[in-house]
């Protein structure tokens, strides 16, 4: 797991690039060189900062939640996330429950969370005290528990956007915190207790057996899982990646071995105002993840303000931007620039070839509009595109028939799609190659390995 968390480490601290594309950046490296967003900066100027609560002491039921920082990684702040209410809180922190929710309602709800919280160094256990196990305790729980927190100060602010996670209320440093008792979820106490079974297995057992990938991403995040000498406490934004691609790579391990589709395919679903397309290939894996950024998006300024590089800039006259990560058949080995939202829905596609025991090229098109006024996290991607993949599939017997339905329901012209697509291109130009020479027995992809067809 190292070079994967190493990767995600130089990502944070790239100095800068090129373009400086707010949507290659998305407020999380700091491409443009400031110290803080200014996107974020802006929107967070628009918002009333206020008083959770009117003393130092904060009592409700955590959904449960847990949040863990990455500035100053390994020392990091960790802690709790708890409501000023009782009851059954758990939808506050399941994404798998907001499908179908608005924006407003995503916002609405997780502005309550308060996030407590106190430094810890992320890799010395032998630093670590009660309030490190009662955090522990509280990301393994299933269902919410009662916590009680003593702040230094009063929480106040402003809600806390981000890409990569769930949205959350204002913070403020504990002086103490406890928690009432609560049933483990079984599959992550099995893991917690075996001390000598990897991060990874541990994860992949849980999930195989029916724990929700958010759950399992608390847990890993709370240095929970793993041989006991390696826990570490992991920020919430890299547990949540590394536990997409964990859980994706074990199912491409197998699934690109498996037989092609026997179809072209376009999954089409459409929420919070962004448009999501799938279209799958009969071909050996491939997969790409392209994104179009409309103006007064959350990661597209104004058009006037729209700095050129990167993607189709300006392109048709509208201000859209779009940017794309790509991988062939022996995946990629640096880490995507589009951030944990590639590995989310690599993972989802990966999840349906696994249920039809098949493999095939997958090119994900999004269209955000401008409804998609904030950033509400990689779940949303995960999601939408697990929710897409459930959807009936319209069916073709060619590309020409899929690229179509295509552009019928999104706006972007057909030939910018394949214009920022290495997969469509390469496909489109094996395609050529064929109809030249004629099919040939086997398929030297760009993998360079032959693969036999029949």
């Amino acid at each position: 797991m190292g070079g994967f968390f190493d990767e995600m480490v130089k990502e944070e601290g790239a100095g800068s690039v090129k373009s400086g594309l707010c949507v290659i950046c998305k407020g999380a490296h700091m491409l443009c060189g400031k110290e803080r967003c200014p996107l974020m900066i802006k929107f967070y100027s628009r918002q009333r900062s206020r008083p959770i609560t009117s003393s130092k002491d904060l009592a409700g039921s955590s959904p449960p939640g847990v949040f863990i920082g990455r500035y100053g990684y390994p020392k990091v702040a960790i802690g709790p996330l708890l409501p000023g209410e009782f009851g059954d809180t758990k939808v506050m922190d399941t994404p798998e429950m907001w499908m179908g929710k608005s924006i407003d309602d995503v916002v609405s709800m997780r502005d309550g969370l308060v996030r407590g919280k106190f430094t810890i160094d992320a890799k010395d256990q032998s630093k670590w005290g009660k309030d490190v196990l009662t955090v522990q305790e509280l990301s393994l729980t299933k269902d919410p528990v009662s916590v009680e927190a003593k702040f230094s100060e009063r929480p106040h602010g402003r809600i806390v956007l981000d890409d990569e996670i769930q949205p959350f209320g204002p913070s403020a440093k504990m002086e103490s915190f406890s928690k009432s008792n609560g049933k483990w979820e079984r599959n992550l106490e099995k893991g917690y207790y075996d001390t000598d079974e990897n991060a990874k297995s541990a994860v992949l057992e849980a999930y195989y057996n029916g724990t929700l990938i958010s759950e399992i991403q608390k847990a890993f995040s709370a240095g929970t899982l793993g041989v006991q000498k390696n826990r570490r406490f992991v920020p919430t934004r890299w547990s949540i990646t590394a536990v997409d691609d964990i859980i994706g790579k074990d199912y491409l391990s197998r699934t690109r071995w498996y037989p092609t589709i026997d179809d072209y395919r376009v999954y089409h679903f459409e929420q919070l105002d962004n448009r999501w397309c799938i279209i799958m290939l009969p071909t050996t894996w491939r997969f790409e993840l392209i994104e179009a950024w409309y103006p007064d998006t959350a990661w597209n300024p104004a058009r006037s303000s729209i700095p050129s590089g990167i993607g189709d800039n300006d392109m048709f006259g509208r201000g859209v931007e779009i940017i794309h990560d790509s991988e062939f058949f022996d995946s990629r080995w640096e880490y995507a620039h589009i951030g944990g939202c590639y590995y989310a829905s690599r993972m989802a596609v990966n999840e349906l070839l696994e249920r039809e025991h098949r493999t095939a090229g997958a090119v994900i098109c999004r269209e955000a509009h401008p409804g998609y006024v904030m950033p509400v996290g990689v779940w949303n991607v995960r999601e939408n595109v697990r929710m897409a993949l459930k959807q009936e599939p319209h069916r073709f017997d060619s590309l020409d028939g899929a690229l179509g339905y295509l552009c019928s329901v999104m706006d972007i012209p057909r030939r910018v799609w394949i214009r920022n697509s290495d997969v469509l291109t390469d496909f489109l130009r094996q395609r050529r190659i064929e109809d030249y020479y004629g099919k040939s027995k086997t398929d030297l992809g760009p993998d360079r390995r032959a693969v036999t067809s029949g």
